[in-house]
């Protein structure tokens, strides 16, 4: 069983519309997929009470802010949402269980200083070498100069970035309707979704 962590020590960076997301791409290709959240704010909680009936579905993983341990029988593919401030013995708990971790990043020099003990925290822990990591940029375009500052701090950690993501009300207006891109006409997100491709590819390997 898959388990994809969605982590960042820093808040505000796009964990939960990362981690929703997965869980639609998982939910469109038939998976059997379970959602947990480990954040106090409970956003992805929040967003698969809004999840329409008709849906595609996701199931809850209920997991504690104090305790993350396995997660339950019953899914093919497990995606975690986690909070800011991820450290300690919370971190090493999540790292036990994960077989993914994508680290969202916003191409600011704020978040990427912000970022990087977290990166040589995950690079470093125990259970390294049964993890597969890699970077998506988060609001950024790829064409920009701090795209290619983002890409150099990520080489420096031979990490892979796995796609940049737009800033977009996409994200918004279907998290509003506990939705994501993979729950509507692609005609209608083409360009998030073509964005989306090699993340998905890396989620499938």
């Amino acid at each position: 069983m898959p388990v994809v962590v969605v982590a960042n020590p820093k808040g505000g960076v796009g964990k939960s519309t990362l981690a929703t997301n997965i869980a639609g791409y998982y939910a469109a290709r038939g998976r059997a997929v379970m959602l947990g959240d480990a954040d106090r704010q409970q956003s992805s909680r929040l967003w698969l009470g809004l999840r329409p009936a008709a849906a595609r579905p996701i199931a809850t993983w209920d997991v504690s802010a104090d305790l993350v341990a396995k997660p339950p029988k019953g899914a093919s593919h497990v995606v975690l949402d986690t909070p800011a401030g991820l450290h300690g013995w919370r971190f090493n708990d999540v790292m036990k269980i994960a077989n993914k971790v994508i680290v969202p990043l916003q191409p600011s020099i704020f978040d990427i200083f912000a970022t990087r003990a977290f990166l040589d925290q995950l690079l470093q822990n125990k259970h390294y070498d049964k993890l597969q990591i890699g970077v998506v940029g988060m609001r950024v375009d790829a064409r920009t100069i701090a795209a290619d500052k983002l890409h150099e701090f990520v080489d420096t950690l031979g990490l892979p970035v796995l796609g940049y993501l737009r800033d977009t009300q996409n994200y918004i207006h279907l998290a509003a309707r506990g939705l994501t891109l993979f729950d509507v006409a692609p005609a209608r997100v083409e360009k998030d979704l073509a964005q989306w491709q090699a993340i998905c590819e890396w989620l499938e390997t």
